[in-house]
């Protein structure tokens, strides 16, 4: 395992924009730090985001994950890369003529995505517990290390997401082609998912039952929105009756459903490797 990893970080050391992307990434989360710092003050309205709660535990582990996640995009772009260069610069060849064989080569790739997953997940985790320890109203041990699962979603989240890429960039070969790909499929869940839901199903929950088993769906579905919780939104909820009854835990299922379609696309990875005339 570290020999394999050890070969595709030395790739990544020597690719300029793949190092920019992911201190860009890095940065970004850590940029949820200044959510802190948003104050409106208009007239008699005054409004700090951080005294909303925000960072309250455990309710900062959801927000801060939810948050997270939508920076993934620039780890996408290194790995969809990463595996796209590997065709251009022949350098995929190059390793299976030196003996790596189409399996190891594929678990190599895996391995990336998942050192890429673990490593974000314990960023987040470390700028989370210092946001709380700052901004919480609660600092009991017990609260402050409730709630963990979210950061397990999170990571699961990320392995799907970016094991979805690695299989992209295997099928097509062009980084930009490749994430032309997954925005097409996000377009088409969209749409399926809204033609079933509010026409063909209307009224029902035989979309969501659907849906919830179609790739960036259920990554999706992992981490539910998080402002919902906030006592400020409920608070204006219940003034105009509105009752908010959303599920906002992370389900086992909702797990099995996302890591099931990570093994698909790694052995689909592997399956492509396998028969493709290099």
């Amino acid at each position: 395992m570290f020999r394999l990893l050890s070969i595709e970080i030395h790739k990544l050391k020597n690719s300029t924009a793949s190092k920019v992307l992911i201190l860009t990434y890095f940065a970004l989360l850590m940029s949820i730090a200044l959510i802190a710092a948003i104050k409106f003050d208009i007239g008699p309205v005054q409004f700090h985001l951080a005294e909303q709660g925000i960072f309250n535990f455990p309710f900062i582990w959801h927000f801060n994950t939810f948050i997270a996640a939508f920076f993934k995009f620039f780890l996408l772009l290194v790995i969809v890369s990463m595996m796209a260069n590997e065709y251009s610069n022949k350098t995929l060849k190059q390793n299976l003529i030196d003996g790596l064989s189409k399996k190891e080569f594929v678990m190599s790739k895996f391995y990336t995505v998942l050192l890429f997953a673990l490593i974000s997940t314990v960023f987040v985790f470390f700028v989370s517990l210092v946001l709380g320890l700052i901004y919480s109203d609660f600092n009991e041990f017990s609260i402050i290390f409730s709630d963990l699962e979210y950061l397990v979603a999170f990571f699961v989240k990320l392995l799907g997401f970016f094991s979805f890429g690695l299989f992209l960039g295997m099928l097509i070969k062009r980084s930009a082609f490749a994430v032309g790909a997954m925005l097409i499929w996000f377009i088409a869940e969209t749409i399926g998912y809204n033609l079933l839901k509010w026409n063909v199903f209307r009224g029902t929950d035989i979309a969501d039952n659907i849906f919830q088993f179609a790739p960036l769906n259920s990554m999706w579905n992992l981490i539910h929105e998080p402002f919902s919780r906030l006592g400020a939104v409920r608070t204006i909820a219940n003034q105009i009756g509105e009752d908010i009854g959303a599920d906002y835990a992370v389900h086992w299922y909702e797990i099995a459903i996302v890591l099931g379609w990570t093994f698909i696309f790694i052995y689909g990875s592997y399956f492509l490797l396998k028969i493709r005339d290099l």
